[in-house]
Order: C-alpha cells, then structure tokens, then sequence
C-alpha cells in the first residue's frame, strides 16, 4: 500500500481542488492536491514539499482531518487529508491541467479521483472548517 497525503487549503471559505493532467492514470480527474510520501518523510513534510513542487507555495501543515483508503487496479492508496494555511502568495500550477477553488456545493460539479470521494463528502458534512492550525 502507498501513502499519500491531500491539502485542504482554504482561502476565503473556498478549497483548493486540481485536475489531473491528461497525462496522469487519473487523467481530467480532480483532487485535493498533494503527493506520494517519500521514504523518511513525515506527511507533513510531504505536504509541505508537494505544494512547494506543483504550486510554488509555502505551507504550513495543520492538523489532521481523514484517511480514505481506495484499491485501484495498479495498487491501493493510503490518502492522509490534513488542513493547510498558506501565505497567500499566488498560486503557480506546475503539473495539474486546471484549479478551482471550491464551495461545499460547487464541489459537486467535479468528478474526483475515487479515493478523494471519501474526503470530499467528509468536508462538505462539517459545519464549519477549523481554522487549519
């Protein structure tokens, strides 16, 4: 099984979401950003490396928010969900085709990865979001 991790990174009460590229196994499908971890790494640490690698941005890595654990053909995905705050600073899209920021109803218009489901439907039941940290 591979971990990976997922970035819920609010901004004004929208989340962060991205589209796989039309390269990807996964290709035009969306989910909450991230990466696979790599050997010594902390899911943080992922995190924090993953969104300074395809978005540019320097985060800070909150607490944890759900695991969602998905069997796709090519293996199963353990996928580690965390709130992250960022400094703001624009976004710079390095390896999804598209982004979007997201309400818990406009989420409903993407089609997601299917271990990001889990995730998605988590979200859209809290009432209100901590604030990350």
């Amino acid at each position: 099984m591979k971990t990976v991790t997922a970035a819920l990174l609010i901004k004004d009460g929208l989340c962060l979401i991205a589209k796989r590229s039309a390269t990807d196994p996964l290709a035009h499908q969306w989910e909450f950003p991230g990466g696979k971890i790599e050997q010594g790494e902390t899911p943080e640490e992922c995190l924090q490396r993953e969104m300074q690698e395809e978005f540019q941005i320097d985060v800070e890595v909150g607490t944890f928010f759900v695991e969602s654990i998905y069997e796709y053909e090519r293996g199963t995905i353990q996928l580690l969900a965390y709130w992250v705050n960022w400094d703001g600073h624009s976004l710079q899209p390095t390896v999804h085709d598209e982004i979007a920021w997201v309400t818990k109803d406009t989420i409903l218009n993407y089609t997601f990865a299917p271990a990001d489901i889990p995730i998605v439907e988590k979200w859209r039941s809290v009432i209100k979001e901590p604030n990350s940290i």
